[in-house]
């Protein structure tokens, strides 16, 4: 039997998803972490080694929440589009996301199973992928894409690989648990609010029963899954957290009590801060194509939602990093970074939040921190991060992006 190839990356200073070692080396071997330690490479002769030194060297970044499949979400422009250029495209998007640092991400809705088999057969490039598939939603949600003039939106439409997620009552919401794992999902999508990109709805109105929420709850925990809410009002994200669901994402109308389910239920906490924002921006260029009532709804919340994370993280609440990249163009991830350190979070705080918190959550694989055993993912950054100031500049000092023991991306 061949021994896996040696890499050592060498003399950077390290984040290993925990806290910071300031000038080690870290060793793969094949697609794994085998050692983190110092002069490993007289350890390891004929390893290929790696000068990382004035270099900062982090686990790879993990995104908990995009939508792979999409780009300026909730645009009416989709309608004039083919419905199969969403796939083509997303193989751009993949890649973009990839060299941006992010090795591994949570889609959450929208991208099949094909596109997992793709990227890991090496089809195309891209991070590790843990797939909902479809959103589960009660008739006229979050999810449901249907317009007042009976026209559905391709968006989420459904196709062999990406059953509807639309369901009402405990049998029916439970048979499209079932069929949405059948589907190949890692995790339920499920939408216990309104949102912002769904015209007809508002963010702060709850949605599904809670009994609705614990059938979807037991069914995806049966299998060995669990359940992600799209949750905004303050109402739906308690009933959520009292469901058992194990990450609510947005949290925009956060109070005492729901913070305090947080912490009672261990549950985590997806922000995504930059999706409301990007909404706003993408509305002030020309043929967005967005509705006006979108865009009003993302200007509501914008204040609220950031006030919410900030007193959440101020109480402890487990915060980990998503985006909800397709609201926002693929390839900016890491510009969230900043954003949850403007709320509060320290520098160190906000890289766990992004890899080992980040890994924790997403279950079924060894990702978000360089330690053995753990898949061989890291990102080497220019300069030496030392403070949460330098995370304003992300996005332009990724030099390296390894993913399973293999170089990636290099920026010249």
């Amino acid at each position: 039997m061949s021994t896996p190839a040696t890499v050592i990356i060498s003399g950077a200073r390290v984040f290993d998803g925990e806290a910071f070692l300031p000038r080690a080396d870290v060793a793969f071997a094949g697609d794994t972490v085998l050692e983190v330690g110092h002069d490993l490479a007289a350890g390891h002769p004929g390893a290929r080694t790696v000068d990382a030194s004035g270099k900062t060297l982090v686990p790879g970044f993990i995104d908990l929440h995009v939508h792979m499949t999409m780009q300026n979400a909730g645009s009416l422009n989709t309608f004039t589009e083919p419905f199969s250029l969403q796939f083509y495209n997303s193989a751009a998007y993949l890649r973009r996301t990839l060299e941006a640092g992010v090795t591994t991400v949570r889609d959450a809705g929208g991208t099949d199973l094909g596109a997992k088999v793709a990227v890991e057969t090496g089809v195309v490039p891209g991070p590790r992928l843990r797939i909902a598939v479809a959103i589960m939603s009660q008739t006229g949600g979050h999810g449901d894409m249907r317009l007042a003039s009976g026209v559905t939106s391709p968006m989420l439409a459904p196709h062999p690989g990406r059953p509807s997620g639309v369901a009402d009552g405990v049998e029916e919401v439970r048979k499209t648990v079932r069929t949405t794992l059948s589907a190949g999902a890692d995790q339920i999508k499920i939408c216990s609010t309104g949102g912002v990109l769904s015209p007809a709805d508002d963010p702060r109105h709850s949605q599904f029963t809670a009994d609705e929420i614990r059938v979807i709850v037991e069914e995806a925990e049966a299998q060995g899954a669990y359940v992600m809410a799209h949750a905004q009002g303050g109402e739906g994200i308690k009933r959520a957290l009292r469901a058992g669901v194990r990450s609510i994402e947005h949290g925009i109308y956060l109070d005492e009590e729901a913070i305090g389910l947080f912490l009672d239920r261990d549950a985590y906490l997806v922000p995504t801060l930059a999706a409301p924002r990007a909404v706003i921006e993408r509305a002030q260029e020309p043929g967005s194509g967005l509705p006006a009532a979108v865009v009003d709804k993302a200007r509501r919340v914008v204040d609220t939602h950031q006030e919410s994370v900030a007193e959440a993280i101020a109480a402890g609440v487990k915060v980990a990093m998503g985006t909800d990249s397709g609201v926002g163009p693929h390839g900016s991830n890491l510009a969230e970074l900043a954003l949850l350190a403007d709320l509060g979070m320290g520098l160190e705080d906000v890289l766990r939040a992004s890899t080992s918190v980040a890994g924790e959550l997403i279950r079924g694989v060894r990702v978000g921190r360089l330690a053995p055993g753990h898949a061989a993912d890291a990102v080497v950054l220019d300069g030496e991060l030392t403070d949460a100031a330098g995370l304003a500049a992300l996005p332009s000092t990724v030099r390296q992006v390894w993913q399973g023991g293999t170089e990636v991306f290099t920026r010249d």
